[in-house]
């Protein structure tokens, strides 16, 4: 995909080759400025960030890439692709180490965490601080929606039926964005039809599944992810959409047990909390990163 460039927001859209995968990645600021690197969730994309990047751009510069089989990227089917959160850190690491990222903030949502926190154990040294939004790395922090999916680790040949419906679910795709908001008219209907398009892609239940069912190891890793935050005691902000149907807002505070320091913000919003509440992300995210980042 050629580059391409956002005159209204000074938005840059590239891609680079990674292994045989195109990698798509949305960048905004200066190439000299302290740099942002945004992991996303799912089944998003990069453009989650699309908001958020033009109001921190006047001072870092800012990366989301679209992991293989999400969003721009390369999609290859799971026979041609191993669909792993360790594959798709190995690509991530290999991504950043493309663009010559030597030291980032470490921004995850969601799927960011298990992909940021294997970046983070491979190369602590990069990480110069550490931003959450609905990302778990406790176990307390798995609401009760996990308990299907919980089942489905257990025994993937009961399950896996009803766990492909529930991916190709419109109401279940809305209420990721919605929760238990109790303003759901704030939210905009376009972030979950056009989820619901890319999960209808040819492929995408598949790639998903193979994922889900991946997701059992994030989960095996905590302890190690939770020793990285004891040890390494990054700079922590901690923002979460208090309305997530799936993370427990057990999940934000958990952070503090290892960090002590870390900063945590219930904000009004749902698992994609920039959906409601990007101008005080931003705000915060400002505030935060211009006494971490040089």
């Amino acid at each position: 995909m050629p580059s391409s460039t956002s005159t209204r927001t000074d938005m840059r859209y590239q891609s680079v080759h990674i292994d045989g995968l195109e990698i798509f990645y949305r960048e905004a600021g200066r190439a000299d400025a302290p740099v942002v690197l945004l992991l996303h969730g799912f089944p998003s994309s990069s453009r989650m960030y699309e908001t958020l990047m033009p109001l921190l751009a006047p001072h870092y510069r800012l990366i989301a890439p679209d992991y293989p089989g999400f969003g721009h990227s390369s999609a290859p089917s799971p026979a041609e692709f191993r669909y792993t959160f360790d594959q798709l850190a190995q690509v991530m690491v290999r991504f950043t180490e493309k663009l010559a990222l030597t030291r980032y903030a470490l921004v995850v949502q969601d799927y960011g965490g298990p992909v940021g926190f294997r970046l983070a154990l491979a190369h602590p040294e990069r990480v110069a601080a550490l931003i959450v939004q609905n990302a778990v790395a406790h176990e307390e922090g798995l609401g009760p929606l996990w308990d299907t999916r919980k089942a489905f680790w257990r025994d993937r040949a009961t399950h896996e039926a009803a766990l492909r419906a529930n991916l190709l679910s419109f109401d279940a795709t809305r209420l990721r964005h919605v929760g238990k908001s109790p303003r759901p008219e704030r939210y905009d209907p376009d972030s979950w039809h056009d989820e619901f398009a890319f999960l209808s892609r040819p492929g995408q239940i598949d790639i998903q599944t193979e994922l889900f069912y991946d997701y059992r190891t994030n989960v095996e890793r905590y302890p190690q992810w939770q020793r990285y935050l004891r040890e390494q005691q990054p700079p922590t902000l901690v923002l979460w959409g208090k309305y997530d149907p799936s993370f427990a807002v057990e999940g934000a505070h958990a952070y503090q047990r290892d960090v002590p320091g870390a900063e945590v913000h219930l904000l009004e919003g749902g698992h994609f909390v920039l959906d409601e509440a990007c101008d005080e992300v931003a705000l915060r995210m400002e505030r935060f990163l211009s006494g971490v980042m040089v």
